[in-house]
């Protein structure tokens, strides 16, 4: 596979976990394995000479002076070359225990120019780069250190980024991104070998998004005229996006992915391959976060990516977030069936007329697609009526959008067509594997994903309204005039999100889900298995920010002095208080500020009144935490971490219930002094 294989050194943890990936690959290959580092001798003699005129006097003598460069000059040369032989002697050894072949380099000057340099230059033949994410620099906030960051964009050889570290380096499987590009489809060539040579499982992942353009819609339609909104047509847009280019975005994914596991099968490997839907880089991180593969293989750049572009979106974003190692594929590949097609498929000139008329930005991907459905059926010319059905059977809807939009010439008759069209059923059930709405009560297949009947669960509509009746109604009107059934408790959860992008995104793909499933409301029950992920991953990266959801444990507020375990008893008054508030998030919340302000005041359990007085003080710390502009308050606004905590006193209450409590721990103090005497 690679016959040689450049790795820098720097002597960092990653980049011995380097040495050991790349003498790993040579054993199994029979490659050699080039070590490198590069020092900067000719930057430290600059400096030296900048800071010359700090020297003490006695140093600062003209004869003094030469001598001591002289002296640093030597010094500074010979230490670096001898360090950077050190480095490369770590690598040489290895490479001695595994029998692997082994040349070393060292260069003087700056690092990643001198790296780009010499991986470019074609008389080194290098064909595999492997390089630490992280070097001698890296602090802890580090996600990818600059050297390789300015490398991997300048350079056209496969380049593996090195994370994962320590006795875990070799560990877990290999997961390749397909999105249907030549590179796309060169990573899974170089996965299927890695795979071979180290006895790795293999798995293919690609990953479409339904959801950007509703985000946008409900974005742009504030800002739009009345006329503008009307030439624009927002029914007609989305009912195209819904009824079309999602489902068909979705089996066009599929069919790549099918091409890949193909293509596996002529190497005698039984691929898997999995489907997803939502933005590329986010997905492909969090099932590498549940999968814990040892390496990503991703093409350098991606099928709407230009030639001369660098690194493509996604992996640029991947090569941050992802917490294994990964390898950008520069190696280009067209399967055996794309291969066929072009060279003995020709078009008319009625279907290249035909592919015209579709967005330029799709337009690669409905040609493959294209020609894939006249090889299966045997085609050697396509015609105008070919591309017609082809994208019919890609999209099944698109029949009777055309229609509309051969009758729609002005918006007048647009209007009218959709009028003229019978109302669309609400889905009777969905596919477990790819989410397709089917109309039919019993479907037989399912159109995207092929899988059989069996696979669809169905939908009841009426146990789904009664659910929604119970949890009160929140519904509000689209961008394009649909009205969506939103309960009080669903709009709760969604609410637990930050103000801003991630919760106008999650809001987004809830909608797109209930509409393409017709749906009529949207519930509590389907809103967790947004909200839930999301809010796990801020409890991940940011640590405790919330109070907990419905099934776990709420903490408990600090204990006073005295107080064993700091939990009181509750009243059925209290707790029945407490049970008027839904529950979930927003329940937890409140349990833990009326727990708290009970404590405040040495309370012997907890009563009404401290709920009504608990409950003021959540809804307080909610209003303060989100703010006009969504922005949070220094600390943690519910458990208060962050903030400099004295004890269970009022000065930690909010403003709103501090004087409240401190009267109300007046007259408790009262009446125990009553009571006692």
């Amino acid at each position: 596979m690679y016959s040689r294989i450049y790795v820098p050194l720097d002597n960092s943890e990653h980049s011995n976990a380097c040495v050991e990936v790349a003498t790993s690959l040579a054993a199994a290959w029979g490659a050699t394995c080039v070590g490198s580092h590069v020092y900067a001798a000719r930057m430290h003699d600059y400096r030296f000479k900048q800071m010359e005129y700090t020297l003490p006097e006695e140093y600062q003598d003209e004869t003094e002076l030469l001598r001591q460069r002289r002296i640093h000059d030597s010094l500074i040369t010979t230490g670096l070359q001898l360090i950077s032989d050190s480095y490369t002697d770590v690598m040489r050894f290895r490479c001695l225990e595994r029998g692997v072949a082994f040349e070393s380099k060292r260069m003087d000057g700056r690092n990643w120019e001198e790296l780009v340099r010499d991986i470019n230059d074609p008389a080194s033949g290098y064909e595999l780069v492997v390089i630490g994410a992280l070097g001698m620099g890296a602090v802890k906030e580090s996600r990818l250190g600059s050297v390789v960051d300015r490398v991997v964009r300048r350079v056209r050889t496969d380049t593996m980024v090195v994370r994962r570290t320590g006795d875990a380096a070799m560990e877990g499987d290999i997961l390749v991104c397909v999105d249907g590009s030549p590179q796309s489809f060169g990573g899974l060539r170089t996965a299927l070998a890695l795979g071979r040579a180290l006895g790795k499982r293999v798995e293919a992942v690609a990953v479409y998004d339904p959801y950007l353009h509703y985000a946008v819609f409900n974005s742009i339609v504030d800002v739009l005229s009345e006329k503008a909104s009307k030439v624009f047509r927002f029914k007609e847009q989305e009912a195209l996006h819904e009824e079309i280019i999602d489902t068909g975005l979705a089996k066009i994914y599929e069919s790549h992915l099918k091409v890949a596991r193909a293509a596996a099968e002529e190497e005698g490997v039984d691929l898997a391959i999995t489907l997803l839907d939502g933005k590329a880089f986010e997905q492909l991180a969090r099932f590498s976060r549940e999968r814990r593969p040892w390496l990503v293989v991703t093409g350098r750049i991606g099928v709407h990516s230009d030639q001369s572009m660098d690194i493509g979106s996604n992996a640029d974003q991947l090569l941050r977030l992802l917490d294994c190692n990964m390898l950008l594929s520069s190696r280009t590949h067209l399967p055996p069936i794309d291969v066929r097609a072009d060279a003995a498929v020709t078009w008319t000139l009625e279907a290249e007329a035909r592919m015209e008329r579709i967005p330029a930005a799709a337009r690669g991907i409905a040609r493959t697609a294209v020609l894939r459905w006249c090889i299966e059926r045997g085609h050697s010319v396509v015609s105008s009526g070919d591309v017609d059905s082809a994208i019919d059977e890609l999209m099944p809807f698109q029949r009777t959008m055309r229609r509309i939009g051969e009758v729609a010439e002005t918006l007048g008759a647009a209007e009218r067509a959709m009028l003229a069209e019978p109302a669309v059923a609400e889905a009777r059930s969905v596919c477990r594997s790819c989410g397709y709405a089917a109309r039919a009560s019993s479907p037989v297949r399912c159109p995207v994903c092929g899988g059989p009947g069996t696979g669809f669960e169905p939908i009841d509509v009426t146990t789904l309204l009664a659910a929604a009746a119970a949890e009160g109604d929140a519904s509000e009107t689209a961008f394009d005039g649909h009205k969506l059934g939103w309960t009080l408790e669903a709009r709760t959860l969604l609410h637990q999100l930050p103000a801003g992008y991630l919760r106008r995104r999650v809001k987004a793909i809830i909608e797109k889900h209930a509409r393409t499933r017709r749906l009529p409301v949207i519930t509590g029950s389907a809103v967790e298995p947004y909200v839930l992920p999301e809010l796990e991953a801020l409890d991940g990266r940011a640590g405790p920010h919330r109070a907990p959801l419905a099934g776990e444990t709420p903490a408990r507020a600090p204990a006073s002095p005295g107080d064993g375990e700091g939990s009181l008893p509750w009243t059925l008054e209290a707790e029945s208080r407490l049970e008027r508030i839904p529950e979930g998030f927003l329940r937890n919340l409140a349990r833990e500020q009326v727990e708290r302000i009970a404590l405040a005041v040495d309370a012997a359990s907890v009563t009404e009144v401290h709920a009504d007085a608990g409950i003021a003080e959540a809804r307080a710390r909610m209003r303060d935490a989100l703010g006009p502009d969504g922005a949070s308050s220094s600390g943690c606004p519910f458990s208060g971490a962050g903030e400099e905590r004295v004890g269970p006193g009022t000065d930690a209450l909010n403003e709103v219930t501090a004087g409240f409590v401190e009267a109300l721990g007046k007259r408790m103090t009262t009446r125990r002094t009553r009571a006692g005497s």
